[in-house]
């Protein structure tokens, strides 16, 4: 080809491309509930703790209470996916 003459342009695809499938690693959802778990647990324990910190205790708190509402919803519709509820979230392992 010389200098002069344009690229050829690939046909065009019908279907989109499809992303690669996930590590089953990154699917897991126990990693990261512990983690978060475990980091407000050290917030908590910090809270009460240092002094310096007597302020942030509610927000403490309230975060480790909020993250055992949410890991409890979320084993609350697990057990109905595995019940097989009708009203149950689809995807949930």
């Amino acid at each position: 080809m010389d200098a002069t003459s344009p690229e050829p342009i690939p046909p065009l695809r019908d279907d989109p491309p499809t992303p690669p499938a996930l590590p089953d690693i990154l699917l897991e959802p126990w990693p990261v509930i512990c983690v978060i778990a475990a980091g407000w647990l050290v917030a908590v324990t910090l809270a009460f703790t240092v002094p310096g910190l007597h302020d942030w205790r509610p927000v403490t708190v309230a975060g480790l209470g909020v993250g055992v509402l949410g890991t409890s919803i979320f084993l609350w519709q697990r057990s109905a996916v595995r019940r097989g509820s009708r009203g149950a979230q689809r995807g949930i392992h």
